[in-house]
């Protein structure tokens, strides 16, 4: 486990202002270029979807195979995507990536621009937590958002440039990252909490995608771990790693922003199993992705119960 979290910590390094690394001098390492890339199980374009990741984000590539590159990502995820889908870089050049200044987009859906116009021809889409690199000096306000201008010049992993609008812009230096058994009831504040709901609500409608984990689509722990990495905090990819971040809370005491759990509870010597992962709003209801994005009731006699609210078997709080 040690030496896992050792990875980790590596391959997160980049979202931080700056870092150091050692003993990678074999290693090949890359870094996501599309607005969100698809990890398979296997190099198939029929194979099974296992997660997805955004832009600007560095990965380690472990094998290849004709165009498919097997890679480990941060969340932490071994999977396969398209050569097309990642810019490998040499050592120096994921150096100076990772202490380059960067902005996080904001927005759910956007574009890169070839010039500062939505009438511009596009470069690429963008979605609400990819990570570009800024060209020039940039002014942010105290929100963190650019400044002074309409539109900025940004530039891709693999170092095209482009135009995206401001206003969709925000200062991106480091993520806090809450790992399996870390975190307590104190980890986030109340004021942040509401920005994660907010966020999760953003998506409300967005179809189910098993694997997902962007505005395109996503599942249950997708939009949860989605909605905490647009806030700057990184959790694990899964409910059933989730469900160990935090303190645990007692079924009746729930709280807004609290994550809940759905699955089997430990029984006969079998350790429970996690299915399904939502945030608890308040007043018995909860937003989750089953089918879509959508905002249940765990009360039996409200009209938007949740078919499978009896399932609930566990709840943590950050």
């Amino acid at each position: 486990m040690k030496k896992f979290a050792i990875i980790l910590a590596l391959l997160a390094c980049h979202m931080a202002a700056s870092g150091q690394e050692s003993g990678t001098e074999d290693r090949r390492f890359a870094v996501v270029e599309l607005s969100s890339i698809y990890m398979r199980i296997a190099p198939d374009y029929e194979s099974a979807l296992e997660t997805q990741e955004l832009m600007g984000t560095v990965v380690e590539i472990t094998d290849e195979k004709g165009y498919w590159r097997e890679i480990l990502s941060p969340q932490p995820y071994r999977a396969w995507c398209t050569e097309k889908g990642i810019v490998e870089m040499s050592q120096e050049d994921i150096e100076a990536y990772r202490n380059a200044p960067k902005c996080i987009f904001t927005a759910l859906y956007g574009h890169i621009y070839e010039k500062p116009s939505a009438d511009a021809a596009t470069v690429c889409d963008l979605v609400g937590g990819d990570i570009l690199r800024t060209c020039g000096k940039v002014r942010y306000g105290r929100d963190g958002v650019m400044k002074g201008r309409k539109w900025a010049q940004v530039m891709l992993p693999s170092g095209k440039k482009g135009w995206a609008k401001a206003e969709d812009l925000k200062m991106h230096t480091h993520f806090t990252s809450i790992a399996k058994g870390e975190g307590d009831s104190t980890s986030i504040s109340q004021e942040k909490m509401e920005d994660i709901i907010n966020s999760a609500m953003t998506l409300k409608g967005v179809p189910y995608l098993w694997g997902g984990m962007s505005p395109k689509g996503v599942d249950c722990s997708g939009l949860v771990r989605w909605s905490y990495l647009m806030n700057g905090i990184l959790l694990p990819r899964n409910a059933s790693q989730m469900v160990y971040c935090g303190d645990e809370v007692a079924l009746d005491a729930l709280e807004r922003g609290d994550l809940v759990f759905f699955g089997t509870p430990a029984k006969d010597g079998k350790p429970q199993r996690v299915t399904h992962v939502g945030i608890y709003i308040g007043n018995g209801k909860i937003i989750h992705a089953s089918h879509l994005v959508r905002v249940n009731s765990l009360i039996p006699t409200e009209e938007d119960y949740y078919e499978n609210a009896h399932r609930l078997i566990a709840a943590r709080r950050l």
